[in-house]
């Protein structure tokens, strides 16, 4: 019994302070406003709990209280029409013709810092049937933990392209690890050539790059850059929320692998996305001829790329020496 309580408070804590947040966050812009209903709701939460009684009317009470919360917030919409921060100004489309597929809005800018550059959208033909397998960036700014995850596809006779699954921020945003777990931002995938997506974080953030070649058959890897590119199109025209735990850089690659395959089981270190690696190669996803910690090592490219001009050779030349090459 003792046992049921303690579980029963803390899922109540819990429900109380995301509420709370949520009221704060995705409020009324105004922020007396925000923080009036938030602590309103709080209140109200704690009167409800500690003075109604019997104990079970007032979890009833907090339980209405808390649906019409979650059905608010439910209710809040994701928009293409804002106005944008520079490098997710553009949304991708894409137009399929055969085994051709023709985007537009293709990220290609030129930089001179993380802030300062040329910004160049580009229309991009592929054709899908020259694919030749997929390869997987993991990207670390920080906390070994945590990394940001960008797929790209290798073609016969066309240079990468590379998918980066990322939030849309407006023109005065940053990006909040804390807010992404609320509706501060869109979902946006950066469709841009490797010298935007990886020069930019070599070059100019100084973040630490690992490439890794998956091992995934060419028909496998076309039908997953198809599921993307579907879900890319119909973004253009149906927005969604981007969300820290559920739809970020490496769940949403899942739920297109998920599209495709049969599920694999669940693993801690998709939510804790720095291991990601590690669980590649415990899976057979990379090449497994080495030990993990020799591989990992001959991935790393930061330091390759640092001294590679951003040029037409710019995705040949990181990946030199990289092992399970194709």
């Amino acid at each position: 019994m003792l046992l049921i309580r303690i579980l029963i408070g803390g899922a109540v804590a819990l429900a109380i302070l995301w509420a709370g947040a949520a009221l704060w966050f995705d409020g009324p812009t105004s922020r007396p406003a925000a923080g009036g209903l938030a602590l309103g709701f709080v209140v109200l939460s704690l009167g409800l709990l500690l003075r109604v009684r019997p104990v079970v009317r007032g979890l009833a009470g907090f339980g209405l209280l808390f649906l019409l919360v979650l059905f608010w917030w439910g209710s809040l919409e994701p928009s293409n029409d804002r106005i944008w921060a520079a490098d997710v100004a553009h949304t991708a489309t894409v137009s399929f013709d055969g085994n051709r597929a023709t985007i537009q809005n293709v990220r290609n800018f030129r930089y001179r810092s993380e802030t300062d550059f040329d910004p160049i959208w580009e229309e991009r033909t592929i054709d899908l049937s020259t694919v030749t397998g997929i390869d997987f960036y993991l990207i670390y700014w920080g906390s070994p933990w945590i990394a940001h995850t960008i797929v790209s596809w290798t073609f016969e006779d066309a240079p990468p392209l590379a998918i980066s699954i990322e939030t849309r921020k407006e023109a005065d945003e940053s990006y909040s690890a804390v807010l992404g777990f609320f509706r501060q931002f869109e979902l946006y995938y950066v469709v841009a050539d490797e010298r935007d997506v990886i020069g930019l974080r070599t070059h100019h953030r100084g973040e630490d790059v690992y490439l890794y070649r998956l091992r995934t058959p060419p028909a496998e890897a076309r039908a997953l850059l198809v599921d993307y590119l579907e879900t890319i199109d119909r973004l253009a025209q149906e927005p969604r929320w981007y969300n820290a735990a559920s739809h970020n850089c490496t769940t949403t690659i899942r739920r297109h692998v998920q599209h495709l395959a049969a599920d694999r089981p669940f693993d801690w270190r998709i939510l804790v996305n720095g291991y990601l690696d590690e669980l590649a190669y415990e899976r057979g996803s990379v090449d497994t001829s080495l030990p993990f910690e020799k591989l990992r090592s001959l991935s790393a490219i930061s330091a390759r790329a640092q001294t590679s001009p951003i040029d037409a050779d710019f995705s040949a030349r990181i990946r030199e020496g990289l092992p399970g090459g194709r």
